[in-house]
This record gives C-alpha cells, structure tokens and sequence, in this order.
C-alpha cells in the first residue's frame, strides 16, 4: 500500500503541476520499425514504452567505461546483484526479485540473440558478454517482455554490440592501473553503397587483488574478436534487402575459486586466499556466428529471419572436497563451520601437512552448444488518431550441455599441492541435458490518440531430455544409460497500457504471467506467477522521472541445485512453492545547471525497494534458502538500494561520481537482523572517472574503482566470504578516427 500510495501522490503532483517545455519530456514520437537486433535502440522508444524499460546509452557507458557488468547494472532500479569475484566475470543478476544465481532466471541477449550457454536445459551464466565492447543495455520488465522469453518473470537484458559505423572510422583504447590491470580495445569499420563491415578485438586482464601464500596470480586475461560483415540492395531499391553476418570469438584463463574464507579469516586479511585453491582455474572459450536476412517490403512492413550458432566450453578446474581419515566434507560445509572440521579446515589453509587425496580437485569440463532459427515480422499502419502495429515472432531452439568430469586427487606439504592421483574423464559426470523448444509470441499494439494498448502472448512448446551414461562408461558405449524426459507446452499472455495527460506526464502499466522452464525431471512443472506493475513517467520543470510499483505473485517458484550456490551441482530444480515479491523503483534525472551554456551538471538519483517473502514452508538442503518457514524473506535480495551520480561535463573535460548504497541481505532465508554472521552488509561505494579532450580525436582518461577504499563482503557463496574490489586507480589514452 504505501509503494502505491507514493506512485499516485508523485503522479498526482507531477500532472498538476508540470508547465514547462523540455526537449526530451515525454512526447508524441513518429513510430519506426526497430531492428530486431534491439529491444528500444534508443531512450526515446524507451520511454514510451507501456512497461518498465530502461536503455544505457553509449555516452552513458563511455563516461565510466566499465569492464564489469555490475557496476553498469547498479545505476538501474529493479536491478539486483550479487557479487562474485570483483570483476564481474560471472554475474549473478536478478530482475525484480528472481533467484539472482548465475543469471540463470532472466532472458540474457546480445543483439536479440539467446547468449546463455544453454538457455533452457542449463541457462546458469557461466558464459557472459564483455561488456566492454557493448554500445548499448537494455533492460526490459513489465508486460511486454514477453516478447524475449522463454524467463518472462523478471525481464530481459539485451546487450547491443557495436554496430557498424555509418562511415568510416575507428578507435583505440588502452588503460592501465591497480594490481597490473591492463584493457586495450580496437575497433574499425565502414559503411559503402552495398557493403559494410566491423572489426573489433578486447583484451582484459588483471593479476587480481587476492593474495595466495606462494605468491600465484590470482588474476585472468581475456580476448574477444568481433567481425561484423552487411551485404545490402541499392539504397533506393523499392524493396530494400540486407545480409548481416557476424562472428565473435572469447577466451578466457582466470585463476578463480569457489573456495572463499571463513569468517575469522575474512575480518582479520579478507583479500587472502587459502593455500588449497592454488591450483584453481577457468579455462573457456565461446564462439558465435550469426546470419540475418533483413526484407523490408516498405516503411510499414518487414521481415527478419536469424539463424545462430553458440558453442561454448569450459573447465573450472577448482577444490570440490577436503578428506581427512576417510571422512570427505564440502569446501562450502569446512570453510562455514571450521570450528565442526578443525582437521579439515587446517588443510584447507595449509596449516597442516596432509595425506594423499586429501584434496580433491574437480575438473568441471562442459561443453554448450545453443542453435536456432528466428524470424520476426513486424508490420503497422495508421488511420486518422489511430495506429496500429502488429509483431509476430517465431523461434526455433535447440540447446544442449555435456558434462564429462572428473576428480584428482592432491596433497598439501608445506603449503604447496602435488597431484597424489588422477581421475578417469567422466568418473564424476558423464551425461548430455538438452533441449529442444519452439516459441511464438504475438504482440498487438494500438494507440488512439493518448492511449496505448499492447496485448500480447507467448507460446512455448519444449522437451528437455537427459541422457546419463554412468560414471564407469567413459566412451559412451550405452550400457549403463539411463534417460528421463520432461515435456510442456505453455500459453503466456499479458497486456500492457500506456496514457499521456499531457506531453509532460504519462501512466503506465501491465500484468503479464510468469514463466521459466523446468528441469528435465519427469513430471516437474515450470516456474510460475502473475506479475503486476503500474508506474508513471514525469517532467516537472526539468526534474525527469520514473516512478513504478510492482507485485509479483508466485505459484511456484523453482529453486537449482549449483555448485556456484553451495549446492551440489547437479543443477536438478526443485519446488519452493508460493513467493510474494514486492516493491518500488525510483529514477530521477536532473541539471543543476541547465541554464549554462557551457557547463552541465547532471545529478541522477534512483532507489529500489525489493520486499520478499516465502509463503509456504518446506526443507531445502540447497545451502542458498536453507530451511524455509513461511513468512521468511528470500536470500540475497537486498530490500533497499540506493545509486546516485553526478557529472560536471564542459567540451573540454568531464568529471563523474557515482555513489551507490548496496543493501544488507541475507544469505539464507529468515526473518532475523541481518548481520555479518548471517549475511552481507549493507556498503556504500563511490567510483570516479575523468576525460581530458585534447582535441576532437584524443583523449586522457582516469578511473578510480572504490575511492574511499571500503573493505567490504560481496557474498557467502560459492564457499566462504568474500571481498569486493579494493581501491583501484586506472589510467589511459583513447584515440578516435
């Protein structure tokens, strides 16, 4: 009652009282067919949109130039994160309240294509998009996303890769700072009559800001290369045509762990790692290629047809278990209860000589492969006050992931680990999830004169198998197989509404079902709930906003067992039952010196109340929820957050702050204070940058991560506590042709 209460009082005030001009306030915009490759493509659709959305423009992302995809993410209500590894290699995103592990609950794109390893038997994001080579974000919630399933529940993230320029021009980009961090980005492209191309490559890398006694690198490095390629009719063809073709390809060495510290530890050296993670390690590479055919019949009519390829394989090569006198303990169990495994826990830190095996070592080798044909047809036309548009989408998927794991055994003498034994390749896992599904959505939109309806529905028909052929039969010969299968078909429907008072002033608002995919157990049903949302957009005198409240009501919720959570890994989904998920979203936009012609001074402000609770109890060994009663909150939903920013822009130079107040949450489900033994904290962070244009093509750019030097916990999970990133100051040169 009172997140509605707010929405209609700054409603209320915000249409009796909004008299002034502005150039970008809400208004009556010429309709365009967007390309598919984009969910708005600029603020503008954004805006007026009848559900929540929020686009990051590229001047936006240049003023930070952001490498992790949570700092990018912090500045957007609705929005959020749990923290891993201080880079944001592996994100853990939830959209308004979904499970946040691994991503795994919302639709995750980049240029309208499905870009989770498997995103329907194994969507756990393992995999994400550098998005330092990204020219935009999007962020869609409310009604309308139902366009971008098949996970409707929270929203969809599209992330828009650069595009290929208008005419020729390039640009380069190299930093270099704290802890031997180093980027360097290059890209190129031109655009002729008929053809037009890009070509980009990314390095990253780091030697990380954790310490492991031997002094090992605790950091990574990764490459990306992207090659764009347009073939395209006459401009003045009546019948226009384009074959876009893309490749990407990523790899990447890190030195990660899921091993973090205990609690002792953490207060007393939280940057420290323990001796028995020193051979941990990601090794990954992703690969994509992508064809489009665009057929435009008219300014009011055209078709676009994608078929994709994603492969994607890994091996987190990480400590799984610790055996002391026979009895083998989780890392996740010893580092949380050293105390319970005092032997275990002082060959976890080195501390004590061990025998062989006494370290086990899972080699978690994946591999991904996600494939599919997509087309969209999209066609509007108009009448006198009214306009109609009619979007048809029609998508073709198959996924799949291999495991085929093992275990090696070690032992620790003086603090240094030696191979004891090695494991047979599919001794831990060896088996093939997959999935093949079929999904339409239709989306009607009609505007007659302030209003806008957009009715709207999905369907999705999928199978996802499973076929296991044991431990002992490494060359898959079948006769050990074992196989289990899960079908549905789903209808998921919603309707969105929009309506302007005035050119100033617009409410907003949808319901829409819920849905994501079940597991591959026979039987088990999917993810579901009735999601609600009513908001408003507002210019009063230069002081832009946007102002939403929601309510998720779940009927099922569906948990998964990851390794990344404290769970066992075997990704099996299991039911949480009835989740009521509420809350408020605030974004307010203001330059305090609008007025000079010489100076800007933007000042942007938003907030996020998430409130969570479980209406059902049940037991979960998942170490994420724990034992559930009714009434407890979800874990690692931060009830409150703040973010703030403020920039001082001349065409010389520009200065940024942002500021963001990340919330306390819990790391199992309760009801009790949140404090350091049961949870994380709530941490307040302030980031910098600056730019100095030298002239139109070069420019002197500075970044400092975590200015006032906070020491502070991101998370519990996968094992232990651990750190946020410390300060950071990077420095570099960007030149622009």
């Amino acid at each position: 009652m009172k997140a509605g209460t707010t929405l209609l009082a700054l409603l209320f005030v915000s249409t009796l009282f909004a008299q002034e001009k502005e150039k970008d306030s809400i208004q009556k915009l010429d309709q365009v067919l967007i390309s598919t490759k984009v969910i708005f493509g600029n603020k503008y659709e954004a805006k007026n949109r009848t559900g929540s959305s929020y686009y990051i423009a590229p001047e936006e992302l240049a003023k930070f130039n952001y490498t992790d995809i949570n700092r990018v993410l912090r500045t957007v209500p609705g929005v959020n994160i749990y923290e891993e590894d201080g880079f944001g290699l592996r994100p853990n995103i939830s959209l308004r309240g979904t499970s946040p592990e691994r991503s795994a609950k919302i639709s995750i794109m980049e240029d309208g294509i499905l870009i989770a390893p498997a995103p329907y038997s194994a969507p756990a994001a393992y995999y994400f998009p550098s998005v330092a080579r990204m020219q935009a974000v999007e962020i869609l919630k409310g009604s309308s996303q139902i366009q971008y399933g098949p996970f409707t529940t929270g929203g969809a993230i599209n992330l828009v890769s650069t595009q290929i320029p208008n005419s020729f021009q390039g640009a380069i980009r190299a930093s270099f700072g704290s802890f031997n961090t180093g980027q360097i980005h290059a890209r190129i492209g031109d655009n002729k009559r008929n053809f037009g191309y890009s070509l980009e490559f990314l390095n990253f890398n780091s030697d990380g800001f954790k310490d492991l006694p031997d002094g090992s690198n605790t950091g990574f490095d990764k490459n990306d290369v992207v090659a764009k390629f347009r073939l395209n009719s006459n401009p003045e063809a009546s019948i226009k045509q384009a074959v876009n073709f893309k490749f990407q390809y990523s790899d990447e060495v890190s030195n990660e762990t899921y091993l973090g510290l205990s609690q002792n530890d953490f207060n007393a050296n939280p940057f420290s790692r323990y001796a028995s993670s020193q051979d941990d390690k990601m090794t990954n590479d992703h690969i994509q290629f992508t064809v489009s055919h665009e057929l435009e019949f008219s300014k009011n009519f055209r078709i676009t047809t994608d078929a994709y390829y994603n492969g994607f394989s890994r091996n987190w090569y990480k400590l799984n278990d610790v055996v002391f006198n026979g009895d083998k303990i989780a890392i996740s169990s010893v580092v949380e209860n050293p105390e319970a495994y005092p032997n275990h826990f002082s060959i976890v830190n080195g501390m004590s000589n061990s025998d062989s095996d006494a370290l086990l070592l899972k080699a978690n080798n994946r591999r991904y492969t996600s494939q599919g044909v997509q087309t969209k047809f999209d066609i509007h036309w108009s009448g006198a006050n009214v306009f109609h548009d009619l979007e048809i989408g029609l998508r073709y998927h198959y996924d799949e992931e291999d495991r085929f794991q093992w275990k090696d055994g070690y032992n620790i003498i003086n603090g240094e680990m030696n191979v004891t034994s090695n494991g047979a390749p599919g001794s831990d896992a060896n088996r093939i999830s997959s999935a093949k599904a079929f999904a339409g959505s239709l989306l009607y939109k009609l505007k007659y004169d302030n209003l806008t309806l957009t009715p709207g529905i999905r369907y999705e028909n999928v199978s996802l198998k499973r076929e296991d052929f044991g431990k002992e039969d490494s060359n898959r010969t079948g006769r050990n197989l074992s196989e289990r299968e899960n079908n549905l078909d789903i209808f998921i429907p919603g309707i969105g509404f929009s309506f302007k008072f005035n050119p100033y002033t617009s409410l907003y608002g949808g319901v829409h079902k819920g849905f994501s995919p079940p597991g591959n157990s026979p039987d088990q049903k999917p993810e579901e709930s009735i999601n609600y949302e009513l908001g408003s957009r507002f210019n009063f005198k230069g002081l832009r906003g946007d102002v939403v409240a929601f309510y998720n009501d779940y009927s099922n919720l569906l948990g998964s067992d990851l390794a990344a959570t404290g769970g066992t890994g075997s990704l099996d989904q299991f039911n949480a039952g009835e989740v009521a998920v509420r809350g408020l979203e605030l974004l307010l936009n203001y330059d305090l010196l609008k007025k000079n012609s010489r100076l800007n001074l933007p000042l942007t402000f938003g907030y996020t109340y998430t409130d969570t609770e479980f209406l059902n109890s049940f037991g979960s060994d998942e170490d994420l929820w724990g034992e559930v009663t009714e009434g407890d909150e979800l874990p690692y939903i931060a009830k409150h957050q703040f973010n703030t920013s403020i920039s001082l822009e001349h065409k010389k130079f520009e200065l940024n702050l942002n500021g963001r107040l990340n919330g306390a949450f819990r790391t199992t489900a309760g009801t009790e204070k949140i404090t350091d033994e049961n949870g994380v904290t709530s941490n307040f962070i302030l980031d910098f940058s600056g730019k100095y244009h030298f002239n139109k093509n070069l420019s002197l750019t500075g970044n400092i991560i975590n200015l006032l030097d906070e020491t502070y916990a991101v998370s519990r999970v996968p094992a232990g506590l651990r750190p946020g990133h410390p300060f950071g100051a990077y420095a570099g040169l960007e030149f622009q042709f």
